[in-house]
């Protein structure tokens, strides 16, 4: 879909997924359920995948996590979901890794911290059993150095380096500084220790905007390894989805980046989906890549006091992703139509004849009708009760007969000519 050139990079297998190597930018998410609850852990790992997520992290960090994952990994084959799960390790990682040789072949990644393996003596011992395990089970890693969990002992050792330079970095650059070191000298203990480089992917996550672009424009230029992007901690609601959008956007339009996760704290009896969700749409509205239709809306001006073009753009929003499910392996190229839902006469035409289908309802004032647009011409009028059912079913007509099989939009993108609007 993009234009965008991708940063080269290796290419990393997980299961039936290319991680870099100009392969597409993938999603990830991650469950915060207890993972020795097999039942719950395997409805959420479902929920996030339907909603689109290519890739799963689950917390393996007791023994009783680590014993569920070959159950939660053959529960969710018998729901057809072949979802690569990646296994979250801290702490104790080499133990479980050893001990549970049934968790380390079910998982089809593993995540390391290099700043939590071990301390003095046993970190390098630590850390070489967990990338033994990687080779002896051919699984990819992603080595994940957070700047909340920083190898003390190597900042140390660079803090009283810095302190004798001639010219010495600031506190925020002597930071940004140890996480590259530390992801680019773990990667290159583990390429040693016998696992090759196209099986390993870096992140530098920290939780602040400008931070994190200047540590991955510096990874970027230090080293071909994939990488992970995500801010660290981003935040709750708005403040989250901005930090990350702004965050993940500039480096993506750098061509840095293979694989992102948007790491939102869920507002209250929110859906673990919605970082998934965002993840898509960032990558969605910068043209990188299609996930599901979306839908065109006006803000709403004082024309537009009332709200029935908002809940129909909201139902027609919710309706395109619940049936993206069905769609996507029936309608190729679906994902890259546009619906318009405006709300009044002054840019509703223009917006819905540039979409593939629109709909301008009516505004304070206007003639109680809604014109339906369809490839830039008008089609029909609708009016009355059932305008949302109708339009709905418009839609529906639309995706089989242009996406369907002898589709005359399948897997392409539809742009409308200019003279179409004029």
């Amino acid at each position: 879909m993009s234009n965008l050139l991708r940063r080269n990079t290796r290419a990393v297998v997980v299961d039936h997924l290319k991680i870099g190597g100009g392969s597409p930018v993938v999603v990830q998410s991650m469950t915060n359920t207890d993972t020795a609850d097999v039942d719950a852990t395997v409805l959420q790992v479902l929920d996030l995948w339907r909603a689109g997520s290519e890739m799963v992290r689950v917390t393996v960090n007791t023994i009783e996590a680590a014993a569920a994952i070959p159950a939660i990994r053959v529960a969710l084959d018998n729901q057809g979901c072949p979802v690569p799960l990646i296994g979250d390790f801290h702490f104790n990682g080499h133990k479980l890794l050893s001990q549970y040789p049934e968790c380390a072949d079910a998982l089809s990644k593993y995540r390391i911290n290099p700043g939590n393996v071990g301390k003095g003596s046993k970190k390098e011992e630590q850390f070489a059993t967990m990338i033994d395990a990687a080779v002896r089970y051919s699984k990819p890693v992603r080595i994940g150095v957070n700047w909340g969990s920083l190898d003390q002992a190597m900042l140390a050792s660079m803090m009283d380096e810095n302190s004798r330079s001639d010219s010495p970095l600031a506190a925020d650059a002597l930071m940004r500084e140890a996480l590259i070191r530390s992801a680019l000298e773990s990667a290159s203990a583990a390429e040693v220790l016998g696992l090759p480089a196209d099986r390993i992917v870096l992140s530098c996550k920290v939780s602040g905007v400008q931070d994190l672009i200047a540590v991955y424009r510096e990874l970027a230029r230090r080293g071909d390894y994939a990488l992970h992007l995500g801010l660290t901690e981003a935040g709750i609601g708005s403040k989250g989805i901005v930090a990350s959008t702004a965050a993940l956007s500039v480096l993506l339009q750098e061509g840095i980046g293979d694989t992102i996760r948007v790491s939102l704290t869920p507002l209250p009896g929110e859906s673990r989906t919605t970082e998934v969700v965002v993840a898509q749409e960032i990558l969605q509205t910068m043209g990188i890549r299609s996930f599901t239709p979306l839908v065109t809306a006006c803000p709403g001006c004082g024309r537009t006091t009332s709200s029935f073009f908002q809940e129909l753009a909201q139902k027609i929003q919710q309706y395109l992703r619940q049936q993206m499910t069905i769609w996507r392996s029936t309608y190729p190229g679906v994902e890259n139509m546009n619906v318009a839902v405006m709300g009044c006469v002054v840019n509703g035409p223009g917006e819905s004849k540039l979409a593939n289908i629109g709909i301008s309802l009516p505004g304070t004032g206007e003639v109680p009708v809604a014109p339906v647009f369809v490839d830039g011409q008008k089609t029909v009028t609708l009016k009355g009760e059932t305008i949302a059912e109708d339009f709905q079913a418009i839609v529906d007509a639309y995706v089989k007969e242009n996406y369907g099989e002898g589709g005359r939009l399948r897997a392409t993108r539809r742009i409308i000519p200019v003279k179409a609007i004029a």
